[in-house]
């Protein structure tokens, strides 16, 4: 198969705007609101492009400083995001939300760029930062569904052992109804676009088990370290 990545033009591109288009005539037919899908997609735009030239950048400069930066932002930045349903105690859980999603996704990390890609550079940004990006934002939602599940078992009164073990099992829904549908359903991002890209199936394959495992066992890790590290925090609360 050829590997070389098919070029898609601007006009090209902007035909994908034409289902776009329908779906905004709908809400403002059903006087629903198009203000909020405009809104939405003039963002994804904006930022899109930003990131984009932002990623040529990173790719370009080959700076392990710059990656490890990016890194601290990305872990920070997921973990004040993943405390957004407990806001009662968001400053109080943050730096254990922290923790987390450190040991859990950045484990992870190590694993897959030095034990699968086996990269030569620690820091190749071309692979880090991408790769990271996935790893931490399941890691976030892991930590943010467990943490809104606990807390609303230990309200109902539910003693800690039964609410652990039921806001875990919430916390990996998402990334299991995925490995369920995987293939059968749906064809993930990465997957498809390596094969539209003119890389073999077979080695797609390959690379779409690497991310499903590493976001399974990023989520999980994670999710099970704060529910662990916040014992404390969430018994004192239901005294409270």
């Amino acid at each position: 198969m050829s590997d070389s990545v098919q070029t898609i033009s601007l006009l090209n591109l902007a035909f994908t705007l034409i289902p776009v288009f329908v779906v905004i005539a709908i809400l403002v037919k059903w006087s629903i609101g198009a203000g909020k899908g405009l809104y939405a997609l003039s963002r994804m735009l904006v930022q899109l492009l930003i990131v984009g030239y932002f990623l040529t950048f990173i790719f370009e400069s080959d700076s392990a400083w710059l990656v490890v930066a990016i890194l601290a932002v990305m872990v920070f930045s997921s973990s004040w995001i993943a405390l957004g349903t407990v806001k009662e105690q968001r400053l109080a859980l943050y730096k254990k939300a922290l923790v987390s999603i450190i040991i859990g996704g950045g484990t992870t990390l190590f694993v897959v760029t030095q034990g699968v890609l086996e990269i030569e550079q620690w820091y190749a940004p071309r692979y880090v930062v991408p790769i990271a990006g996935m790893i931490f934002a399941n890691s976030m939602n892991s930590v943010s569904l467990a943490a809104e599940r606990m807390q609303s078992e230990i309200s109902r009164g539910a003693d800690y052992k039964t609410a652990r073990n039921i806001a875990f099992q919430a916390s990996l829904i998402p990334i299991t109804n995925s490995l369920f549908a995987v293939g059968l359903v749906s064809l993930p991002g990465m997957m498809t676009g390596q094969i539209l890209s003119g890389v073999s199936p077979l080695i797609a394959v390959r690379y779409q088990i690497m991310v499903m495992c590493m976001i399974f066992g990023s989520a999980g890790i994670s999710a099970a370290c704060f529910l662990v590290v916040t014992r404390a925090n969430f018994l004192a609360r239901s005294k409270s």
